[in-house]
């Protein structure tokens, strides 16, 4: 049994089924449903079309689109379009081609319609509905909506939020619609401010750093929207645009208040009226935007001040008594507080001190105290005291038990007053001390022992006097002193002396002896006669102390010893016996004077007096030593100072004189104050002083004449200048006052003063400025003159002065010069070989450019006009400008650190340079560029570009260094820094399962560079599997070539086509000539499948089955879409078949039979059972098509015999035409199963097994009638397509023949079916 040919022949019909028909004898009626279809005429054209797409930013004329159609009989189309939307094209009507005619914007109309009507000029005209998609391009700029931007923000707004959202709309599409926004640039323009705020891309404006209300009020930033780019005119084009958002700054109660002029002091005398003021405190809201209202109040309470709490004014509140105060000085605190609460709910408030210093007033007169002095309050007043006294006690006896403390509040000279005593008891007694200044203990001394008589009177009584005399109002106090006399016993231990006169040293430490032995005799024995001693009264036993054995006196507590509170203190020495009989000495202990108080100035010394005048004060003071000592003994000096060597003072009376006139001139101070200072001395060991100012104020006369600060001046102009200025003389007055200063200028008379103008201006105090300038009437001619200079005078006169005399002069020579009229020009040397470093390599000084200028008087400046930035030829736009910076003297610094060869490589600095002195002509020099080239340092890592398809490899077919797929990189660099080198890392095959396995040297990459951009061909490296499924994950690495090297790596997925989608394609041509068709056999299979086509082999074909047509070769081919996916045989069948014009082709090209990649080998089984369906169905048919096949053979045979008569005599009528279509008793199958007699072969052009014709045409089976010679010819060759009458009758077939005419009725002959055995 022969193999079964699984495949599907290149027809439209299955091949096993014309197999079994071209064995029956009825084939007439079985080809009758299959020939009627393709026997009409002329068809209308074919129009597939259903959408285009076109550019939005076309032109006017421009190629839009191609309308296609087709037309199976070659008929002459003509084209035309119609409908609203047709406005926008216009179409050639023979070739299609539409163009532009009115513009496009796809943001108003995006889809456009369009009817197209395609003709053939025979049948009606074929219409269909064009869609045209207008594709977008970036001709739109973002759109800023809601203008204007404008927001307030609160100064204390949170760091990070969000201040203001912008939006800005891009009608376009894609990349081109997407807005990203970036600040520009903030006003004020700062460092600080520059990153203040930054946006987000949302459009959304974030503050960066705290605001402070102080320093900025008010910001604008200029906002860019900026689109991500898209095509415009075949360029890619970035559309941007710019507005500006202004943000004002809200202030906010953050601050507190501050006071000014701080440190506050001030003074008041007490006892001053109610309501007077001290000082006004003033403090202001730091806030200024807010200006909160501020309130004054105390902190301390209790204080005898008030506040107004709007003004700050300080005034007393009630009547001050500085004696009552704690202290002459009182500390007032100060609040300042706002009338709101600061934004964090406190009250905002600031704090002073004021120091107000309550003078002292003589307003207090002496009072009495009875309380120890050591400790006196001086609370309470006292007028009566009881003391006694031993009648008969000598002479300075102290009254006994006597607490009496004089005190005057008042301060220093009004704190010092006299005590006396008064009474009838008076002369009796006396007090001691009798002046006291501010405070001391009082004593009643016994003065008169006599008229201390007991027996006389118990008690004695006196008034004690205390008198302030410089308070004459209110000057004395008197106190009631009561004296009870105590009687005596007339066995009493006696001393030898009544007196003893003692004396210590003041400050001396406790425990100084004062007298050793001051001892008692008491003739009395036994305990009558043992002594002990006493110091009497009990109050002098503060300060001494005496031993109770041997009676020596000492000192107890030396700080109370101050000669200057007491200078005598009188004690009574008491010697008691055993029987209480007591002797008494009286003990004088004079305190010695120490020099321990500084001397006291009394009064203050201001002076007044005009300058020229001698100046004579006396200075006064006073020394609380002990007078008639070196301790008190003043003595006067002027200390050394600015002023101290004008002035001489008399060491002992203090009366100082200047040594001569005082010259205000001499005084630095504007109010002419000088101070002197003097220093007043004791004698005293160690010396003590007190320096007290004298400040003399001296008034300005008009003694001084004024003085030019130079001996001569000189001055140039140029001539024929338009500046009429030719210097400045200036003089000075010495004189302190602006009235006694005042100079004015005038020219002395000479040759060529009149020339000139002269004005006065003042400078300062004393200071004036004569401004000498060209009269601007003349002209002067440096190349006339003879002599190129003016020899003036001018004058300077004191305007206050009572005469003409006060006039100073000064000789100016002005020098007329030649103009400067040669422009400078740049050296063309220093512009050439300049280079840096990218990246900030090189920073500060890299190149000096220089100039020059014939001129002698020039000083060149060169100024920086523009800057060009480019990369590689192109221009950079402005990415370097602040790069560089050109100083005025040439000099290029290199100013910033993003230097970047990768954005520019060469900078043109367009320059020129500036004479300052030019006055005629040209100032500036020729423009010139310097042209600074960026040289480049490996910096950037490779890039891979974007590489579009997907990559498929067929293994089979894939042999070393095929080239399977691509990789494209580009680095920035130069040089080898941009030289990339492609590797492959790694290669992976990841299975349809999922399963991963590494493999090694599978491919391999070659790297080829085009300009900047390098290519890796990734190739196979070694033979592949065919048999494995999956893709090939290879990942690359490109690499540059200099250090340090940077590499980055991608991986691309390769995906793979089995063996099972190999599809065999039979041909009826050999290998060679398939070979020699490949091109158009690929282009006719591509076009159908729109898919890769992967030939693996050509080989020939050798089959022993009979058949019509028999394959001469085969061609194993894969068909792959760039997606990874392959076609099967089903599907290239379906595709092929679906396209009318390519499968024509593809015959034409001897394409014969489509099968799939192997062929299998039936088994008998399933053989069998089609054998017995076959015969099963063949039964069938045969029975129900008997009859009406033997009615119409008797009638074919019969036109067949009748073509075939007219043939042959026209073959023999006329040799020269043409043979018919066929010959009776041949055979033109090259099918399977064909009929074996005769297996002659048709024109492969157009037969590939299976044939049709027309119910009319004449029947060639070999089983028809074979009594006709045939032609000699074994091939006629029909000519395709050729017409045949469709008529029966013999007269027209006959004249037909002869005649080769073609009838009036045509019918088309399908090649696809032209089999004469079916």
């Amino acid at each position: 049994m022969p193999r079964c040919k699984c495949g599907v022949a290149a027809g439209s019909i299955p091949a096993r089924w014309l197999q079994a028909l071209r064995r029956m004898a009825w084939h007439p009626l079985l080809l009758l449903p299959f020939l009627l279809a393709p026997a009409s005429g002329n068809t209308a054209p074919i129009f597939n079309m259903t959408i285009v797409y076109v550019a939005e930013d076309l032109q006017i004329g421009e190629f839009a689109f191609q309308l296609t159609a087709y037309d199976l009989d070659g008929d002459a189309i003509t084209y035309s379009i119609s409908e609203a939307d047709s406005f926008y094209f216009q179409v050639d009507e023979q070739t299609g081609v539409v163009t532009l005619k009115n513009l496009l914007d796809r943001e108003s109309q995006a889809r456009l319609t369009i009817l197209v009507r395609v003709s053939d000029g025979i049948n009606e005209a074929v219409s269909r509905r064009l869609t045209i998609i207008v594709e977008d391009r970036n001709d739109n700029a973002p759109v800023f909506q809601n203008l204007p931007y404008e927001t307030s923000v609160l100064e204390n707004t949170t760091v990070g939020s969000v201040i203001y959202t912008v939006f800005a709309n891009d009608s376009d599409t894609g990349t081109a619609a997407r807005v990203s926004y970036s600040i520009q640039e903030v006003i004020p323009d700062t460092t600080k401010n520059h990153w203040l705020f930054y946006i987000l891309p949302n459009g959304s404006v974030v503050l960066n750093n705290s605001l402070d209300y102080t320093m900025n009020t008010f910001f604008q930033l200029k906002i860019l929207a900026q689109d991500g780019g898209g095509l415009l005119r075949n360029e890619t084009v970035i559309q941007s645009s710019t507005t500006y958002l202004s943000i004002t700054v809200i202030d906010v109660p953050n601050l507190d208040p501050r006071f000014l002029n701080e440190p506050y002091s001030g003074s008041v005398p007490e006892g001053c009226p109610v309501g007077t003021t001290v000082l006004t405190v003033t403090a202001m809201d730091r806030d200024t935007g807010v200006n909160d209202k501020i309130s004054y109040s105390f902190t301390n309470a209790s204080v005898p001040f008030a506040i107004n709490d709007t003004t700050g004014t300080i005034t007393v509140s009630q009547l001050l008594d500085r004696e009552q105060l704690p202290s002459e000085e009182v500390l007032l605190e100060v609040t300042a507080r706002e009338s709101n609460l600061d934004i964090y709910g406190n009250v905002a408030q600031a704090s002073t001190l004021v120091t107000v210093l309550v003078t002292d007033v003589n307003d207090n007169k002496p009072q009495f105290y009875q309380c120890p002095l050591s400790n006196c309050d001086f609370i309470q007043t006292q007028s009566n005291f009881t003391g006694s006294v031993v009648e008969h006690s000598p002479s300075k006896v102290p009254v006994s038990n006597l607490d009496i403390v004089a005190h005057d509040p008042d301060k220093g000279i009004n704190g010092t007053f006299e005590l006396y005593l008064q009474g009838a008891s008076a002369s009796a007694f006396t007090v001691s001390p009798t002046r006291i200044v501010g405070t001391g203990e009082v004593q009643i001394l016994v003065q008169d022992p006599l008229a201390v008589d007991y027996e006389i009177t118990h008690v004695m009584v006196v008034q004690l006097i205390a008198n302030d005399t410089g308070n004459p109002t209110d000057c004395c106090s008197t106190a009631t002193v009561t004296i009870n006399l105590i009687d005596t016993n007339d066995h009493i231990p006696e001393f030898p002396q009544s007196t003893y006169s003692l004396s210590v040293m003041e400050n001396s430490p406790s425990g100084t002896v004062i007298a050793t032995n001051i001892t008692a005799y008491d003739p009395d024995s036994g305990a009558g006669g043992q002594i002990t001693y006493q110091l009497l009264p009990e109050s002098i036993q503060e300060i001494f102390m005496v031993n109770a054995t041997s009676g020596a006196v000492l000192v107890r507590n030396g700080s109370l010893l101050d000669r200057e509170m007491r200078s005598v203190y009188y004690a009574n020495l008491q010697a008691k016996d055993g029987g209480n009989m007591v002797g008494t000495t009286l003990l004088e202990i004079t305190v010695l004077d120490e020099n321990d108080n500084e001397p006291i100035i009394i009064g203050t010394y201001f002076i007044s007096v005009e300058e020229g005048q001698n100046v004579s004060t006396q200075i006064r003071a006073i020394d609380n030593d002990e007078e008639g000592t070196p301790n008190s003994e003043l003595g006067y000096r002027i200390v050394p100072g600015l002023y101290s060597n004008n002035f001489t003072i008399n060491q002992t009376t203090g009366e100082m004189h200047s040594i001569e006139p005082l010259d205000r001139e001499a005084v630095d101070n504007e109010e002419g104050q000088l101070v002197v200072t003097v220093e007043v001395y004791d004698h005293g060991v160690p010396q003590l002083s007190t320096m007290v100012n004298v400040t003399i104020t001296v008034a300005d006369v008009n003694d001084n004449m004024p003085v030019f600060l130079q001996q001569s001046y000189e001055f140039s102009i140029f001539e024929s200048s338009d500046e009429s200025f030719v210097g400045d003389v200036m003089a000075t007055d010495a004189d302190r006052t602006e009235i006694n200063s005042r100079i004015s200028f005038q020219l002395e008379r000479s040759t060529g003063s009149s020339n000139f103008l002269i004005s006065s201006s003042r400078l300062g105090p004393g200071n004036y400025s004569g401004r000498l300038s060209l009269d601007p009437d003349v002209t002067v001619d440096y190349d006339t003159m003879q002599d190129k200079s003016f020899s003036l005078v001018v004058l300077a006169e004191n305007t206050a002065a009572d005469n003409a005399g006060n006039i100073a002069n000064v000789s100016v020579l002005v020098n007329v010069l030649d103009v400067n009229d040669e422009p400078p020009t740049i050296l063309s040397s220093s512009l050439e070989g300049v280079s840096v470093s990218e990246n900030g390599t090189q920073q500060g000084l890299i190149h000096t450019v220089v100039a020059s200028d014939p001129d002698t008087n020039h000083s060149l400046v060169f100024e920086e006009l523009s800057v060009a930035c480019y990369k590689g030829g192109s221009s950079a736009g402005e990415v370097c400008w602040d790069w560089f910076v050109l100083l005025p003297n040439g000099s290029v610094l290199a100013n910033s650190l993003d230097i970047d060869y990768e954005l520019c490589d060469v900078v043109e600095l367009t320059m020129r340079v500036e004479d300052l002195y030019t006055q005629k002509g040209h100032r500036y020099s020729q423009n010139v560029t310097l042209e600074i080239r960026i040289t480049d340092i490996n910096d950037n890592a490779p890039i891979f570009l974007p590489v579009s398809g997907t990559f498929v490899i067929v293994p089979e077919i894939s042999p070393m260094n095929l080239q399977v797929a691509t990789v494209m990189a580009t680095d920035a660099d130069s040089g080898l820094g941009g030289t990339i080198f492609f590797s492959i890392i790694s290669v992976v095959l990841v299975e349809e399962d999922g399963t991963k396995r590494p493999f090694d040297n599978l491919f391999k990459v070659v790297t080829t560079a085009d300009q900047d951009n390098y290519t890796g061909s990734i190739q196979v490296a070694s033979n592949l599997d065919s048999s494995l499924k999956g893709q090939y994950q290879v990942t690359v690495e490109a690499r540059d070539s200099a250090a340090p090297q940077h590499a980055t790596q991608t991986t691309l997925n390769i995906f793979t086509v089995d063996q099972s989608y190999r599809i065999h394609l039979q041909f009826k041509t050999t290998v060679d000539e398939v070979q020699s068709n490949l091109e158009s056999i690929r282009v006719a299979l591509t076009s159908a499948t729109k898919a890769g086509v992967y030939v693996s082999a050509i080989r020939s074909y050798d089959d022993s089955r009979a058949t019509e047509v028999k394959a001469k070769s085969v061609m194993e081919v894969y068909f792959v879409y760039s997606n990874g996916t392959a076609l099967d045989v089903n599907q290239l069948t379906l595709l092929i078949h679906s396209d009318p014009q390519v499968l024509a082709n593809l015959m034409n090209l001897g394409l014969i039979i489509i099968g799939p990649g192997e062929v299998t080998e039936p088994s008998k089984e399933k053989e069998m059972i089609g054998v017995i369906a076959g015969l099963a169905a063949f039964l069938v048919l045969f029975i129900l098509i008997t009859i009406l096949a033997l009615v119409l053979t008797i009638r074919s045979y019969k036109r067949k015999l009748s073509a075939m008569k007219a043939l042959k005599a026209a073959t023999t009528l006329s040799p020269a035409v043409v043979q018919g279509a066929g010959i009776p008793g041949t055979n033109k199958y090259n099918a399977e199963r064909a009929n074996p007699m005769l297996n002659l072969s048709l024109d492969p052009s157009h037969d590939l097994g299976f044939h049709e014709e027309t119910s009319s045409l004449a029947s060639i089976n070999s089983l028809d009638e074979n009594n006709v010679d045939s032609p000699k010819e074994d091939n006629f060759k029909a000519k395709r397509g050729s017409p045949h009458p469709t008529d029966s009758t013999k007269d027209e077939v006959l004249a037909a023949a002869l005649n080769m005419k073609e009838p009036p009725k045509m019918a088309y002959i399908n090649t696809a079916f032209n089999n004469t055995d079916l």
